[in-house]
């Protein structure tokens, strides 16, 4: 499906702005010029220029010749440049600037992403956080086709009531996951609605009728069901640090792995109402571990324990967010991490 995609020079001019004004740091081994390639996303080739991936905004060369850097193509080749004495990447064709008109037609994954969309897109369509009344109150399946007790192949019938959609809408089913909460007062801060299938609603009424179109997980009596984005356009991320101080826990890692690693998806325990935005940056610290001091213990101290401090573990960029939560993904691990590590401003 081609799309039309609008390469303004004024929206990466917004996201420079929103940049705190620090210099990028160049790698000492960086190159001067890199030809992109067809999987590469924005992060890996700014880590190919920059210690500091997130900072690549700073070092793009923005005006009305150059294109918006979300734009860019596998076979561009990027030049690295000084103007007035600071660094900057313009695309280059055989040492010159390249000029192209301010639109362009494009088939959907063609042009280089920020972080790797595959990854994140099931995320930004099918998993869900919710408030936990949505659970009261959506629509649930009340019957199964065929007498089934359980169903979700493909072209399934599910019959579900509450549900007032027209005929062609589509919807994803749910059943109520993990409740996320804020490890310190307890407060609920989300459920997770489990993505299980979706489908097209075939007959109105009430009951109505959804025909299953995909499925995950089987789908039983009293999942519920809720309107989809099947086709959301591919959001543009502008990778940078928080404005304001954010100290944020990992609650929850999708998968189910014990230590979390590159491209793992992780819960937050901070959300919009604290300042998370999509795009923002975190440094992930691995929590210190409690030791026993041998010493302290033949001294008959109180508390012969110890905590050891806290180690750099790598990277995150929240990429979704809801107003008590956030999801992020891992962009780089330097050693393991594992729930309740703790998430900060990157330094």
């Amino acid at each position: 499906m081609k799309k039309l995609v609008l390469a303004a020079a004024a929206t990466a001019a917004l996201f420079l702005g929103s940049i705190a004004a620090h210099s990028a740091e160049l790698r000492a081994d960086h190159p001067d010029t890199y030809v992109v390639k067809k999987g590469d996303t924005l992060w890996d080739i700014s880590g190919r220029f920059l210690t500091k991936p997130w900072n690549w905004p700073e070092i793009w060369h923005v005006n009305p010749q150059v294109e918006n850097p979300h734009l860019i193509y596998p076979g561009d080749i990027l030049k690295l440049v000084y103007i007035d004495g600071k660094p900057y990447l313009v695309k280059a064709s055989d040492g010159t600037i390249k000029l192209r008109p301010k639109a362009r037609v494009l088939s959907e994954g063609d042009a280089i992403t920020t972080i790797p969309m595959d990854i994140i897109r099931p995320f930004l369509i099918d998993e869900l956080v919710v408030d936990p009344s949505v659970f009261e109150t959506a629509p649930y399946v009340v019957a199964l086709g065929d007498e089934r007790v359980i169903s979700g192949g493909f072209d399934d019938r599910l019959y579900l009531r509450g549900l007032d959609g027209t005929a062609g809408t589509s919807y994803g089913v749910y059943r109520k996951g993990k409740e996320y909460r804020d490890p310190v007062t307890n407060e609920l801060l989300g459920v997770e609605a489990r993505y299980l299938a979706n489908g097209k609603i075939v007959n109105e009424g009430d009951p109505a009728t959804l025909e299953v179109k995909k499925s995950k997980l089987e789908v039983l009596k009293g999942d519920i069901a809720l309107p989809r984005n099947q086709d959301p356009l591919p959001p543009v991320y502008a990778p940078r640090a928080p404005e304001q101080e954010i100290v944020a826990k990992l609650i929850s890692v999708y998968d189910g792995v014990s230590q979390i690693g590159q491209y793992n998806v992780v819960t937050l325990d901070k959300g919009e109402r604290d300042g998370l935005e999509e795009g923002h940056v975190l440094t992930v610290y691995q929590r210190g571990k409690k030791v026993l001091d041998e010493i302290a213990e033949k001294r008959g101290e109180d508390d012969p324990y110890v905590t050891l401090p806290e180690e750099r573990a790598g990277t995150l960029m929240v990429f979704r967010t809801y107003e008590k939560v956030s999801l992020a993904l891992v962009m780089d691990a330097v050693r393991p991490i594992h729930l309740m590590d703790v998430a900060r401003n990157p330094y």
